[in-house]
C-alpha cells in the first residue's frame, strides 16, 4: 500500500507529517498522543485533482503543508529571577561571522536603503557601536564617495547580483567598506549563488560579505555554503514592504530566525523586517540572532537622508521600500515589481536619541531575564505563545476605557 492510499486509509485526527523532501512531501503517521516536536506539519487533503495517473492508476491528490509560524506579537519573553544590580554590568557586543568577524558594541545595522543610510547614518550607527550599510541606488562614483565621507572603522556597502556589481565591490572595497552587502530581494536565487561564488573567488576573506534576504532554513544554510559571512533573515515583513500582499509569499521574521538559528553554519543571523518596537528587537536576539537591521526605526531622523517637509505645520521626512514606484523610477527609471510603499516618516530629531532609547530598551530586557551578555541572553531566553487578548493587555490601554 503506497504513502497517499495509507493516507486515505487513516482516521482524519491521526494525519501528521514527520519530515519532507527537497521536491515533494514524504508522509510519515504517528498518532497524535505520540507527536514530536519536530512533527510541527499538518498534511490537509484537499481533494482529488485529475492531473495524470500513476503507473499503477491511482489518483494524484493535490495537498499542502500548514504549520503554525509565529511572529513577533504572537510571543512574549518570560521574566526570570535578577541578579543585575545596574545597567553598566550588561554587556551589549556582538560578534558578526567568524572567519571575517565584525565586532560591534551594539547589536543594530542600519538598512540599505535611500532614505535610511547614507554617509551620515553610517557614521552616527558607527559611533553607537553598530553598523551602517550605505544603500545602492546611485552611481559607483556616489556610493563610493558616502563609504569615504562615513569616516568609520566599521561601514558596509550594498551592492547588487548582475550588471556592474563587481566593479561596484572593488570599487567600495578600495574606497574602505569593510562589509559588502549583497542584497536582493529573494536572497535564495540561482543570481546570489553565482555573485557570492565570484565574490569569495575575488576577496577569499579579505571582506566581510552579508547577504540577503532569506525565509527558510535551507536557504540560510545555501547561503552560508555559498559564501555568505552573515544572512539578512526575512522576507515580507518591512513596514513599507508588500511583497507578501503582492506575492502571497513570505514568513514571520520571528519564525524564520527561530528556523535559522537551528542552522549548524558559521553565518550570523541578522533579523531583518516586521521589527516595530524595541520589544521586538529583544524577541529576535533572544530567538538567535547576532544583530537586528532597522528601517523604519531610523527613518525621519536628521541623519536620515532627505529634505524635511512639512504638512498640516507637522514636520516629516520621505522613508520608502526600495521597491515601491516611486523608488523604482528615480533609481532605474521604470518599475519592474511593485513590491513597496512610499511613505512620510514623521521627524523624530537626532538617530542618537533612537538608538539611545533601543540600547536602554535592550538592557532593561537583559535584565528582566537575568541576563549579562548577547550569549547568556540567547542560551537562556523563554518565550511563552499569548493570545491576542493577551497582546491587546501588553499595549497601554488607558486610554481605550
Amino acid at each position: 500500500m503506497g504513502p497517499l492510499a495509507q493516507w486515505l486509509e487513516l482516521p482524519a485526527h491521526n494525519r501528521t507529517v514527520l519530515g519532507s523532501s527537497p521536491r515533494r512531501p514524504t508522509i510519515y503517521f504517528t498518532p497524535l498522543a505520540q507527536r514530536s516536536e519536530r512533527d510541527s506539519y499538518k498534511a490537509v487533503v484537499l481533494g482529488s485533482i485529475p492531473r495524470g495517473r500513476t503507473t499503477k492508476g491511482e489518483m494524484r491528490l493535490s495537498y499542502y503543508l500548514f504549520r503554525d509560524s509565529l511572529s513577533f506579537d504572537d510571543v512574549l519573553l518570560e521574566p526570570k529571577y535578577s541578579d543585575i544590580e545596574s545597567r553598566k554590568e550588561i554587556d551589549l557586543s556582538t560578534q558578526i561571522g567568524t572567519t571575517t568577524a565584525i565586532d560591534l558594541s551594539f547589536p543594530v545595522v542600519s538598512s540599505p536603503m535611500d532614505t535610511v543610510t547614507e554617509s551620515e547614518m553610517a557614521s552616527a550607527m558607527h559611533r553607537a557601536g553598530g553598523l551602517g550599510i550605505i544603500h545602492r541606488y546611485n552611481t559607483i562614483e556616489a556610493q563610493c564617495e558616502a563609504v569615504t565621507g562615513a569616516s568609520a572603522k566599521n561601514v558596509g556597502a550594498a551592492i547588487g547580483v548582475t550588471g556592474d556589481f563587481e566593479e561596484r565591490a572593488c570599487a567600495l572595497f578600495d574606497a574602505g567598506a569593510t562589509v559588502l552587502c549583497v542584497d536582493i530581494a529573494h536572497g535564495h536565487h540561482i543570481l546570489m549563488k553565482k555573485a557570492l561564488h565570484r565574490l569569495k573567488s575575488i576577496f577569499e576573506d579579505t571582506v566581510h560579505i552579508m547577504a540577503g534576504n532569506v525565509a527558510t532554513l535551507r536557504a540560510f544554510n545555501d547561503l552560508a555554503d555559498w559564501g555568505a559571512d552573515s544572512i539578512r533573515v526575512g522576507i515580507g515583513g518591512g513596514s513599507i514592504c508588500s511583497t507578501r500582499i503582492m506575492t502571497g509569499h513570505g514568513i514571520p521574521t520571528f519564525q524564520s530566525v527561530l528556523d535559522c538559528s537551528r542552522s549548524d553554519r558559521d553565518a550570523a543571523i541578522i533579523a531583518d523586517g516586521g521589527i516595530r518596537t524595541c520589544g521586538d528587537i529583544a524577541k529576535a536576539l533572544a530567538a538567535g540572532a547576532e544583530a537586528v537591521m532597522l528601517g523604519s526605526m531610523l527613518s525621519g531622523t536628521d541623519e536620515s537622508p532627505g529634505e524635511i517637509f512639512r504638512v498640516d505645520g507637522k514636520p516629516f521626512k520621505t522613508y520608502r521600500g526600495m521597491a515601491s514606484k516611486e523608488a523604482q523610477i528615480q533609481w532605474r527609471g521604470h518599475v519592474s515589481s511593485e513590491e513597496g510603499v512610499a511613505y512620510r516618516s514623521p521627524y523624530k530629531g537626532p538617530v542618537t536619541d533612537t538608538l539611545e532609547l533601543v540600547k536602554k530598551s535592550l538592557q532593561s530586557s537583559f535584565s528582566y531575564s537575568g541576563v549579562k551578555n548577547m550569549k547568556e541572553f540567547r542560551y537562556n531566553s523563554l518565550f511563552t505563545k499569548i493570545t491576542q487578548s493577551g497582546m491587546a493587555e501588553s499595549k497601554p490601554h488607558i486610554l481605550q476605557k
